[in-house]
């Protein structure tokens, strides 16, 4: 009886050790509590990439981007044409293509920033990168890019203009237009872009701020050269406050220390401060 009772007990242990086996977990799943690793940033080549794309994917992007090239040509093609033979300098290209650069190259940077909030890409946007700061300072880098690469490209066509002017009026090519004065007119045509990047910024709608660039660019200067040239006590003034006017000293072959200070400034007051306070509004605001 007792060996029987021993041999029960060992089977029902036995038994009782096989079926309470504990479930396991599935493998590759982490451990309860376990953190996961944090993905990688995405690399600033990439956001580069699909804001550049950004640029060109629309319709409207396209011919946008593709009128830099086609209004460079026309205004090269009208310079040969009704310019005199004694205008056919390449200043005189330089000049011509310079106008629609500096209409261009400002909206293509305001819509470079309000598309995220005119077409609502900001939701995808944002969500796939979060740090709407990188996003920002990238589109800054990228229109800054765009507006480098369309100037290379005018002034090449501008040079060849000179060249053909020239060859069809039987002249010597002139080349009065200095590298350092090529590179000032570079830097205005870059702070007017910055200025309309600033404009998108602040405002982030395409209509008005394209609206508020053209009251600063056209309407603006001319009511505060009105201004200076009826008060004498602003007349002095004006450099320190105006920003297109101190721009225009970059027009010119050298500019003085004081021209340089005059320019940085009114920059600060004109582009860094708003800049920096839409950025602010930027990372703060909610996006819908």
């Amino acid at each position: 009886m007792t060996a029987l009772t021993t041999r029960l007990a060992g089977s029902t242990g036995s038994a009782g050790s096989a079926g309470s086996t504990e479930p396991t977990e599935p493998a590759g799943t982490a451990a309860p509590g376990a953190t996961r690793p944090a993905p990688a940033p995405i690399p600033l080549a990439r956001l580069a990439r699909v804001e550049l794309r950004k640029m060109f994917d629309t319709r409207s992007g396209f011919w946008l981007m593709a009128s830099i090239g086609i209004l460079a040509v026309l205004a090269t093609a009208a310079t040969i044409v009704f310019a005199p033979d004694s205008a056919i300098t390449y200043e005189s290209f330089a000049s011509a293509i310079g106008f629609p650069m500096a209409v261009i190259l400002p909206i293509i940077a305001i819509l470079s920033v309000t598309g995220e909030w005119s077409q609502r890409n900001g939701l995808t946007t944002f969500t796939l990168v979060p740090s709407r700061g990188r996003v920002i300072w990238t589109k800054a880098l990228v229109a800054v890019g765009v507006a480098v690469v369309s100037m290379v490209v005018a002034a090449s066509i501008g040079t060849l203009g000179n060249l053909l002017g020239s060859t069809i009026n039987g002249t010597d090519p002139v080349w009065d237009v200095s590298a350092v004065a090529l590179a000032q007119i570079f830097l205005a045509n870059v702070l007017g872009l910055l200025v309309g990047f600033m404009l998108g910024v602040v405002i982030r709608s395409s209509a008005p701020a394209i609206v508020a660039y053209f009251v600063y660019s056209a309407l603006l200067p001319t009511v505060l050269g009105m201004l200076a040239a009826f008060q004498d006590w602003f007349a002095d003034l004006q450099p320190w406050v105006d920003f297109n006017y101190a721009q225009t000293a970059l027009f010119d072959d050298a500019m003085t220390g004081e021209q340089w200070t005059q320019l940085a400034v009114t920059g600060v007051v004109w582009l860094v401060v708003p800049t920096a306070y839409g950025v602010w509004r930027v990372l703060r605001s909610e996006v819908k």
